[in-house]
């Protein structure tokens, strides 16, 4: 790994960490072009990258400061897990099977419909 590449991941991981933690936003939604673009991963990859990156952050500190703050509904919290679980796993074997300029655009899309809500539809 080079210098290069290490500096890379300090500001990747750093930026997805901040801002995930500022607005609440999955660390993918920030981590995956950035990999694709500066690190030159494939779309595959990234999210994959993702996805290990995000496990031990989100599970344990970042969720210990919202329910610090009373701001985590766990009846609510524990059913949608349950179902996201289910939903990663049978994504995740989609995803695999989608060619990579496909699966780019699926994600390029999500990212400009959630970008149109939050920007124009927003209370």
């Amino acid at each position: 790994m080079t210098a290069a590449t290490i500096i890379l991941l300090i500001i990747i991981g750093l930026s997805a960490g901040i801002l995930s933690g500022l607005v609440g936003v999955g660390g993918g939604i920030i981590m995956v072009p950035m990999f694709v673009i500066f690190l030159g991963l494939t779309q595959h990859n990234a999210q994959g990258m993702s996805l290990a990156v995000m496990l031990p952050p989100v599970t344990f500190l970042a969720v210990y400061n919202y329910h610090k703050a009373g701001e985590v509904d766990w009846k609510l919290a524990l059913i949608a897990s349950a179902l996201f679980i289910i939903g990663g796993f049978i994504g995740s074997k989609l995803a695999l099977k989608i060619d990579q300029l496909v699966l780019k655009k699926i994600f390029g899309f999500m990212m400009l419909i959630v970008a149109i809500k939050l920007i124009f539809f927003s209370k």
